[in-house]
C-alpha cells in the first residue's frame, strides 16, 4: 500500500476542500504528508497536514484538533482548520496549521547546542508545555523535531495534542516516551521525562537510551554542566511521581541571576531582548553554525539585500568570487596556531529562472564539503536535503565545484570541512558558506 509520502509528491498543485491548495511538498512519514498552502484571505504562511483516515476515529481527531485550535499561546503552533478530504481515491482528514521553518532535529546532525543555547530553549519550551497541561492537554511528543522555529520565535508542535487521560486510538512508540506510557498513557509527568530526554539529545547529539529495558534509569553524561545536568536527572526520574515540574526547570534556570553558584551557563548567554532569543539561536544555528552571529536578526532572509545574487537562466552557471559572500572566520581570533581556510572561488547552482519561479518563500538545502588541502571539494554530502530533488541535486553538482584557501594548523595546510548553505528564492539565489570548527 502506498504510504501518504509516496502519494503526496503527486499531489503537489491539487485544492484540498476546494480552498486549500498543496503549494509545495514539505516532507511526510508512513502516517501523513505536509505541503504549504494558503489560507482564504489569510497572509501568514501555512501548512497543511494530511493523514488517512482508514482505521482511525476521524470523528474523534477532528474533534481533537478543534479543541486544539482554541488553544492561544506565544510559544504553541497554532491551528486553524481542520477538516475530511479525498485526493485520488484516497480518503484523508487535513489540519491547517502555522508553517514551521526549522526545527531542532535539522540541527543536530551538524552540532549540539551548546550549554547557553539550550539553557535558553527551555524556558520557552517548559512554559508552553506548563499552559497546554493547565488547559487539560497532554503534549505526548516532546522531541527535537517538535521544537520548531516560526517568525524568530521557538514554538512547540500541537497537531499531536491528546486530553488528559484520552486513550482514544493508537499511538506509535517514541524514543522520548516515558516509561510508564506504554502501560498507564501520557500524562504532563510524561511530557516532563520527554523534556528531559530532548535536553540530553540536543546537547549530545544522541538520543539517551534507558537502562535495563523501559523500566531502567537514564544515565545523565557527566559532561553536561550545571545546572543543566540536574535538571536532566530530575526530569528522568523513574517514578514519575518524583519528577521535577515544567515550573520547576522554569524556576531553576531563572534562579540562575541570583544563584552565584550556577551563573556560569548564564554568563555565556548573549544579551538579546526578552522573548526574542532562542529562535534566533535555533534558527541562525541551522544557518551559521555557531559563527558568531546567533544575536543579529538574519540579515540574508531580506530579499533586497546586497549579498543576494540575482539568478537567471543560464547566467546563474557562471562563477562568483568569494568577495560575494565573505568567510565567516576571519585570520585574526582564530585558535593558536591555526588560520581558518577561505572561500576562493564560489559557483551558483545552475537553475533555470522557470524553475525558480515556482519557489514559494525560501527552499533550503545545506551540503557539506570536504576540502582537501590543495582547496579542492574531494567529497560532498546533503545535510538537509530539503523538499525538491531538483534544486537539491543542483546545489550538490555546484558545490562540489567550489575552491578554497585551505585550513593552515600550525605552518601545514591541512584538510578541512565547509557547510554551504543554499537558500533558492522566487527571484534570488544565495549561498552562505561557514568553515566548520575541527572536532
Amino acid at each position: 500500500m502506498s504510504t501518504p509520502t509516496d502519494l503526496g509528491k503527486n499531489w503537489v498543485g491539487r485544492v484540498v476542500d476546494g480552498k486549500f491548495p498543496l503549494r509545495q511538498w514539505l516532507g511526510g512519514s508512513d502516517h501523513s504528508a505536509v505541503f504549504l498552502t494558503e489560507r482564504p484571505g489569510g497572509g501568514r504562511k501555512t501548512a497543511i497536514k494530511l493523514i488517512p483516515s482508514q482505521g482511525m476515529d476521524a470523528d474523534a481527531q477532528l474533534a481533537r484538533w478543534a479543541a486544539i485550535s482554541k488553544l492561544s499561546h506565544s510559544h504553541l503552533i497554532q491551528l486553524f482548520e481542520c477538516g475530511r478530504c479525498q485526493l485520488d481515491g484516497t480518503r484523508l482528514l487535513y489540519v491547517v496549521m502555522e508553517c514551521a521553518e526549522e526545527n531542532l532535529a535539522e540541527i543536530l546532525p551538524v552540532r549540539p547546542l551548546s550549554p547557553a543555547e539550550a539553557s535558553e530553549m527551555l524556558p520557552p519550551a517548559a512554559e508552553a508545555l506548563g499552559f497546554i497541561h493547565r488547559a487539560g492537554f497532554v503534549h505526548g511528543r516532546v522531541a527535537p523535531s517538535n521544537i520548531t522555529a516560526v517568525d524568530n520565535q521557538l514554538k512547540l508542535s500541537t497537531d499531536s495534542l491528546r486530553k488528559m487521560g484520552d486513550l482514544d486510538g493508537p499511538r506509535t512508540a517514541s524514543a522520548y516516551d516515558a516509561p510508564e506510557v506504554a502501560t498507564a498513557g501520557l500524562s504532563p509527568a510524561a511530557d516532563v521525562w520527554s523534556l528531559g530526554m530532548t535536553l540530553i539529545a540536543v546537547l549530545t547529539q544522541k538520543e539517551p537510551k534507558a537502562k535495563g529495558g523501559n523500566g531502567g534509569v537514564v544515565a545523565v553524561p557527566k559532561t553536561i554542566p550545571q545546572p543543566l545536568h540536574e535538571i536532566a536527572r530530575q526530569c528522568l526520574q523513574a517514578d514519575p511521581h518524583s519528577r521535577c515540574t515544567v515550573h520547576d526547570v522554569v524556576r531553576r534556570l531563572r534562579a540562575l541571576t541570583a544563584d552565584g553558584s550556577e551563573k556560569t551557563v548564564e554568563a555565556q548567554r548573549p544579551q538579546r531582548r526578552p522573548n526574542a532569543w532562542i529562535l534566533a539561536i535555533v534558527v541562525l544555528a541551522a544557518i551559521l553554525l555557531g559563527a558568531g552571529l546567533a544575536i543579529k536578526v538574519l540579515v540574508h532572509r531580506t530579499d533586497g539585500s546586497a549579498t543576494e545574487t540575482q539568478s537567471a537562466a543560464p547566467q546563474t552557471s557562471n562563477d562568483n568570487t568569494a568577495a560575494q559572500s565573505p568567510a565567516p572566520f576571519s585570520e585574526k581570533g582564530g585558535q593558536k596556531g591555526v588560520i581558518p581556510g577561505r572561500v576562493l572561488h564560489q559557483v551558483q547552482p545552475e537553475v533555470s529562472r522557470s524553475a525558480l519561479e515556482t519557489v514559494t518563500g525560501r527552499l533550503k538545502v545545506t551540503v557539506q564539503v570536504t576540502v582537501d588541502p590543495a582547496g579542492n571539494v574531494s567529497q560532498a554530502k546533503f545535510v538537509t536535503h530539503g523538499p525538491s530533488q531538483y534544486f537539491a541535486n543542483k546545489a550538490l553538482a555546484a558545490a562540489q565545484r567550489w575552491k578554497f584557501t585551505p585550513r593552515r594548523a600550525n605552518g601545514q595546510v591541512v584538510t578541512s570541512e565547509w557547510l554551504l548553505r543554499f537558500e533558492f528564492a522566487r527571484r534570488s539565489v544565495q549561498v552562505f558558506p561557514t568553515e566548520l570548527k575541527p572536532s
